[in-house]
């Protein structure tokens, strides 16, 4: 790869998700340098070669040493195969080798979770936490535990998968095949399906949010839901509210299986965090198992954003160089 300035090597940080490629340089202290960005091939070549075109064009600019992919999806323990990823083409993909021989450069995978995780950890709000669960809210629930400091991810590389954890038997179906997932109650989806089923019992409300779903049904997104309720829109009021009961109940939850000292709450959906995370938190205190007798975890919003999985996994790929 080009070397366009002097000093130590820097590394690409590369969040590979269902719609677009996010691809940054990132410093050692955390700071994102410069960015590029594609919509997501469909197909495994396609998305291979749209990746060797990121990276390349970075290194047009800058010294890269190593690359790091964050992707939504199963990796193996070597983190250099994707097993499967429900929103990407890759099955048993060699990944990272095959990448790698492409740039001639180290590339290691991590699952998307994992790196905003360890990013958060490293940079963010999860600075100075011993044993810490991030859950990453946006399309569905990602999520990631740190026991003192080193990412778990269990006996074949795939947990935590806390958003298919079922909070309500016989609830609303899941594209994972189970109903009642906390992901189908708290998740960007969610908040859209709540909205449209509280319109739909009360076909009379007459709020914005209302007449803007009834002339086009589709065009509902989690952040319109968050927007209209920082307008004060009743409809999405309650939609945000459901959705913080939810979020309350799932916390109680992980919190009775994995006794964390802090959480951190990640992904788009964090963004609207001054809307849910105080009635969050009121419930899952009220909720977790000996209420009242017992420390209650700290619970804090992304500092990083949505660039937190590619400066997780850039910061990864470092102890490659």
């Amino acid at each position: 790869m080009g070397a366009l300035e002097e000093g130590p090597a820097l590394t690409v940080g590369i969040d590979v998700g269902g719609t677009s490629i996010r691809a940054s340089v990132v410093a050692s202290d955390g700071e994102v340098l410069d960015s590029v960005q594609a919509p997501t091939p469909q197909s495994a070549r396609a998305l291979e070669d749209g990746l060797d075109r990121a990276v390349r064009e970075l290194a047009g600019r800058h010294r890269i040493g190593a690359v790091g992919l964050a992707v939504a999806g199963f990796i193996d323990l070597e983190r250099t195969t994707v097993r499967f990823a429900p929103h990407l083409p890759w099955v048993d993909a060699p990944v990272a080798r095959d990448l790698g021989d492409r740039l001639g450069l180290p590339v290691v995978l991590e699952h998307d979770g994992n790196a905003a995780a360890w990013a958060e950890y490293r940079f963010g709000a999860a600075s100075g936490g011993h044993n810490v669960v991030t859950v990453a809210i946006g399309t569905g629930i990602g999520a990631a535990l740190l026991i003192d400091g080193a990412l778990y991810r269990g006996s074949h590389g795939v947990a935590p998968e806390l958003g298919h954890l079922q909070v309500v038997p016989d609830g609303r179906p899941c594209s994972c095949g189970k109903r009642g997932c906390w992901e189908r109650y708290c998740s960007g989806t969610a908040l859209v399906d709540t909205a449209i089923e509280m319109l739909a019992a009360n076909p009379a409300d007459s709020t914005v949010l209302a007449r803007e779903v009834a002339r086009d049904p589709g065009s509902l997104t989690g952040r319109r839901v968050a927007g209209a309720a920082q307008d004060g829109d009743g409809v999405a009021l309650r939609a945000i509210a459901d959705f913080s009961h939810w979020l309350g109940v799932g916390l109680a939850m992980v919190s009775d299986i994995f006794d964390p000292d802090l959480v951190v709450i990640a992904g788009g959906v964090a963004s609207s965090s001054a809307l849910f995370l105080d009635d969050a938190r009121e419930r899952y205190a009220g909720l977790v198992t000996g209420a009242g007798h017992r420390p209650l975890a700290r619970i804090r919003a992304t500092q990083l954003g949505e660039a937190a999985a590619m400066i997780g996994a850039a910061e990864l790929a470092r102890c490659m160089l």
